[in-house]
């Protein structure tokens, strides 16, 4: 249920429509819109009605949500949620680029990666430090080591850094170290991983599992959310079909269709979803011209040698084509994909 407050409506009226709910065991979240506050109330519905909440002052209607999804959904915040990392605006007018190598391998090749990915106007560098992978004999990631040359990268290039995190350890080093943590597609039920990250105080990337349902995706965030923390990022990277000549196939009906439903960002993640470098370019202009707010390409100064996702990572000059050749589809659709002098972040 949501209680849309009166646009006059005073900090006590607030507070005091919060403490009926909480007396009747409802988790009330603050929500400041655009126009007025609202308040998402999660709790049994059926008793959400004998609360006569719209008696109480300064209470305009209550309205109740169909959806599962509560605090995701469209029907709590009709406006799109913007998310301010550093020099990147997620979810607003700008077309957010996130570059990086699949796993950081060395201080040298992420330096090189995010000083060239910036200049072709990246605003997130991204990089594992933990990798889950299907076989336990592959590159597992650098951990700990991984995620002190992420920081050192971002302190030095003035870009935002994300990371995947698997378990609490490692969200633990992770908060400490970057500025945006990422459920990948093996954990997006890991529940109690969702509500760990949930009360954090860093925006979370919230990737689609690889046999999700875009309502068992938006349950995931909701999950998050729950928990306190309205910094959720959605990325759409594919989903496991019966078609053996891409890594996944890469849904992108589901950025339109989440957009309706949810005000949340929505990312797409075109190097995940294809398992391809060629396929990487048309995927992203795809992604655009539906609507994504933003993508995660994998680079790496030398592909053939990565150890982690080679031949879906682009080049450094690829992606500074790519990146150039994205904003003029921006425009098309009344987006912008950032120039490099544009960016505020520190210099090299």
């Amino acid at each position: 249920m949501v209680v849309v407050m009166k646009k006059d409506a005073s900090r006590d009226q607030i507070e005091s429509v919060n403490r009926v709910l909480e007396s009747f065991g409802f988790s009330g979240h603050l929500i400041n819109g655009v126009n007025r506050i609202v308040i998402g109330a999660v709790g049994d519905r059926q008793a959400f009605a004998s609360l006569g909440l719209e008696a109480l002052p300064g209470v305009e209607k209550v309205v109740p949500i169909m959806r599962p999804f509560k605090l995701v959904s469209r029907e709590v915040q009709d406006h799109p949620t913007v998310i301010n990392v550093k020099d990147a605006r997620i979810g607003g007018e700008e077309i957010t680029l996130v570059a990086g190598p699949c796993a950081v391998e060395s201080l040298e090749q992420v330096m090189e990666t995010a000083e060239k990915a910036k200049a072709a106007g990246a605003r997130v560098l991204r990089g594992g430090a933990y990798k889950p992978r299907t076989s336990p004999y592959t590159f597992q990631g650098m951990e700990l080591e991984g995620l002190k040359i992420l920081h050192e990268a971002g302190t030095h290039t003035g870009l935002a850094t994300i990371t995947e995190i698997i378990d609490g350890p490692s969200l633990e080093l992770a908060c400490r170290y970057v500025d945006i943590v990422q459920v990948g597609a093996r954990n997006m039920q890991n529940f109690g991983l969702l509500k760990a990250v949930g009360q954090v105080g860093k925006p979370v990337l919230l990737k689609r599992g690889l046999s999700a349902t875009i309502e068992e995706w938006l349950m995931a965030a909701e999950y998050i959310m729950s928990e306190g923390n309205e910094q959720v990022i959605l990325c759409e990277r594919g989903i496991r079909t019966f078609e053996t000549y891409t890594r996944n196939t890469l849904d992108l009906s589901a950025v339109p269709l989440v957009k309706d439903l949810s005000h949340l960002p929505v990312l797409v993640d075109p190097s995940h979803s294809t398992g391809a470098a060629r396929l990487v370019g048309a995927m992203s202009k795809a992604a655009i011209a539906a609507g994504a707010d933003g993508l995660l390409i994998e680079v790496h100064p030398d592909p053939r040698k990565a150890l982690c996702d080679g031949p879906q990572s682009l080049t450094p000059d690829a992606f500074t084509q790519l990146a150039g050749e994205l904003r003029g589809l921006a425009a098309a659709v009344g987006r912008t994909v950032p120039l490099p002098d544009q960016l505020n972040g520190r210099k090299n």
